[in-house]
């Protein structure tokens, strides 16, 4: 059994006066926070506030960069280069250093959003160019990768500190790969089997497949999508069904692997 875990959501998703995402309760919650860089959701005033309340509650602060599209949230696929993807998230972790600076912290770490993540789970040398690109701006940043994928063995390659995630609300593949979110399924809203399967998981030490196949996977953070109907509740049952086991909520110190 996992006794350690942090838990992670995505948010400052609002754009101009559309909101989304419930981020100050969440942020009562969880330990991670991975704030939007304005590409695919988010803008300046949404950044800066999602940034003061992570500070103000000690959560952890990650980068959460995505591919430029705000009408479709960044997950819908394009065709990019490598030397676009490095880019990219260069240009989108520098956005979110300054505005975690602004309000009187930093981050530390840095998760791929939507289409881009999927991409990168499929295609290591995507992977590894969306990477160089953030270690160039900061060496000692945490890739939180999705486990056992492309994303992982890319981040592994560059020896950069990492931490594995997995997924409470989200259904996944055979290949460990997240299903579909058309397909029926993929998103799970019922609490009470989000905390039962997470639960299964870090017992297991593996990602359990909608086929109920068993893939050993490294796992140092769970995510909670923000956007994801009822997310407050679905975050606080798995808090305290964690808490009731025994499990420790902390962030996570995102190791090298050699």
């Amino acid at each position: 059994m996992i006794t350690r875990i942090d838990l992670n959501a995505d948010m400052a998703e609002s754009f101009g006066p559309w909101p989304m995402g419930a981020d100050a309760e969440l942020l009562q919650i969880i330990s991670s926070a991975n704030i939007a860089c304005g590409f695919h959701a988010g803008d300046p005033d949404v950044m800066a506030q999602a940034m003061a309340q992570a500070v103000a509650n000690g959560v952890g602060i990650g980068a959460h960069p995505g591919l430029p599209d705000l009408q479709g949230f960044g997950r819908r696929r394009m065709q990019i280069a490598p030397t676009e993807a490095r880019h990219l998230v260069a240009y989108q972790l520098g956005a979110a250093q300054a505005m975690a600076r602004m309000a009187g912290g930093s981050v530390r770490h840095l998760k791929l959003h939507g289409a881009l993540a999927n991409m990168a789970a499929e295609d290591e040398g995507l992977a590894r160019a969306a990477y160089e690109g953030a270690l160039a701006v900061d060496p000692e940043i945490i890739l939180m990768v999705i486990s056992g994928t492309a994303q992982a063995r890319a981040a592994q390659a560059l020896g950069a500190r990492i931490a594995h995630e997995i997924f409470a609300d989200r259904a996944y593949t055979e290949d460990g790969l997240l299903m579909d979110r058309r397909q029926p399924g993929a998103v799970i809203h019922d609490p009470d089997q989000v905390c039962a399967r997470i639960l299964d998981m870090l017992r297991a030490g593996a990602i359990i497949t909608a086929e109920g196949t068993h893939l050993p996977a490294q796992i140092d953070t769970i995510c909670l999508h923000g956007d994801t109907a009822g997310a407050v509740a679905l975050a606080r049952a798995l808090h305290d069904a964690l808490r009731r086991e025994g499990v420790e909520i902390r962030p996570f110190d995102g190791l090298r692997e050699t």
